[in-house]
């Protein structure tokens, strides 16, 4: 089927919304989830392409999982891991399953994982990785295609990574679970998501501290210290700045729910000078609101707490018709700019200089058809259409349901008009896709 959204632009949106579970969060805590000789259950668990790839990773591993769509939640199993490779099938459409080399190594002491997409090391900084485990102890080879990874035993060490890597920091948190001593991480990465990891990995008994500054501080435990327990995901910061940059795109009023406005402040501080209000209802709920055309800014994208490059291409969005010009420096990714010819065929005026971005306010975009490149063009692309005049349609979904769950629902719950149809039947319809491999609790979906 080639799905496509319809969207009819001009709608303000208003009303209310609930952010969903993180989705860069709940993918590292699923593949932690192998540590444990038992079952361990998550909450707030969005449904969404990159979790039902992570699922299916489990799922190869020997594991089993029950997804209960009612209480949004899943309850794995890794009593019994039957093999210590991650297939290239899977790990190609999702480079996050990566982070299952780590948990591999801290449970089996060996790892055999395909490298993301086939991508060379050097250019998507794997390396931080494999020299991390190498420092832990572990011999690794890579041929064909797949990092193998083997140690007798795994060593606390002292690690120091050129770059403040999620990834990385992440995969060596795990794999230093059940080292013999104490592991220190220096430069680590910052991100929220990196806390709601060494959260959980402290509710399953591990030894977690500084998780959230520059330095982490992984104190070894025993097997039989990790132990089943039950948790609960942050709020998917992403997806919260998504919902709330299409309300100010559209001159709206919104409530949204299950926020954490800490894991924002720099998004919502540039929102702010750009002429949005965002109050604070509740402890976990804001109020955004936008009634006149917004100013431009600049920002460079960083590292957390700094602009995330995640809503990069959304923000850039809200500058194509705001007054003045701004000016947009990617600093973490080199392809980051994938949007930008398909917001020109929206009418956006946006010169390209390598990673800088500078975009000259128009007074509006207008309706076209358009294709998400990757999951955030994607979101950004929907944005333009409900701020365009006119319709526009939206080519290759698969992108964006990698990480939005119910996206045209909750939009529709806030007014717009846009709908999900299927070009070879011509019908519109929204649906949400089922796992392919796992246990499915079907009273619940």
């Amino acid at each position: 089927m080639a799905e496509k959204f319809k969207i009819q632009g001009g709608e303000t949106l208003k009303g209310e919304v609930s952010i969903g579970g993180a989705k860069n969060a709940v993918l590292k805590l699923l593949a932690a989830t192998i540590l444990v000789k038992g079952k361990t259950k998550i909450y707030n668990v969005p449904r969404l392409t990159d979790v039902d790839i992570m699922l299916n990773v489990l799922s190869d591993l020997g594991a089993s999982y029950i997804y209960d769509k009612e209480e949004k939640s899943v309850e794995v199993d890794a009593s019994n891991i039957t093999s210590i490779t991650a297939k290239y099938e899977l790990v190609s459409k999702m480079r996050a399953s990566f982070i299952i080399l780590g948990a591999l190594m801290s449970r089996c002491k060996e790892a055999i994982v395909a490298l993301p997409g086939g991508c060379a090391i050097g250019e998507r900084r794997v390396d931080f990785h494999i020299k991390g485990l190498e420092a832990l102890g572990a011999k690794i080879k890579i041929e064909n295609g797949y990092v193998h990874a083997k140690a007798s035993k795994l060593t606390g060490t002292d690690i120091y990574l050129d770059i403040p890597s999620v990834g990385a920091t992440e995969n060596l948190m795990l794999a230093a679970i059940l080292a013999d001593g104490a592991t220190r991480i220096q430069n680590a990465a910052q991100e929220p998501e990196i806390v709601d990891l060494a959260n959980f990995l402290n509710t399953i008994g591990a030894d977690v501290t500084g998780a959230g500054t520059s330095e982490i501080l992984i104190n070894g435990v025993k097997p039989s210290d990790l132990h089943s327990a039950e948790y609960t995901t942050i709020p998917d910061r992403i997806e919260a700045g998504t919902f709330m940059a299409a309300v100010v795109a559209t001159k709206g009023k919104a409530i949204l729910k299950n926020v954490y406005p800490a894991h924002l402040t720099f998004f919502n501080d540039k929102l702010i000078k750009m002429g949005a209000n965002i109050k604070l209802v509740e402890p976990t709920t804001i109020e955004v609101s936008c009634r006149n055309r917004l100013t431009s800014i600049n920002f460079v994208t960083q590292p957390y707490p700094g602009f995330p490059t995640d809503l990069q291409a959304i923000a850039m969005t809200l500058l194509t018709t705001a007054n003045g010009v701004g000016i947009i420096t990617e600093s973490l990714y080199e392809n980051r700019f994938m949007q930008v010819p398909d917001l020109r065929r929206m009418g956006a005026d946006i010169h390209q200089d390598r990673n800088h971005a500078i975009i000259k306010g128009v007074k509006n975009l207008t309706g076209a058809t358009v294709a998400a490149s990757d999951l955030r063009a994607g979101a950004a692309l929907v944005i333009a259409g409900l701020m365009a005049n006119g319709e526009t349609i939206v080519e290759k979904l698969h992108h964006i349901d990698r990480g939005y769950e119910e996206f045209e629902y909750k939009l529709q719950k806030l007014g717009a008009k846009i709908y999900r149809y299927d070009d070879n039947e011509g019908a519109e319809f929204n649906q949400i896709k089922a796992p392919e491999k796992g246990v499915i609790n079907e009273s619940r979906i």
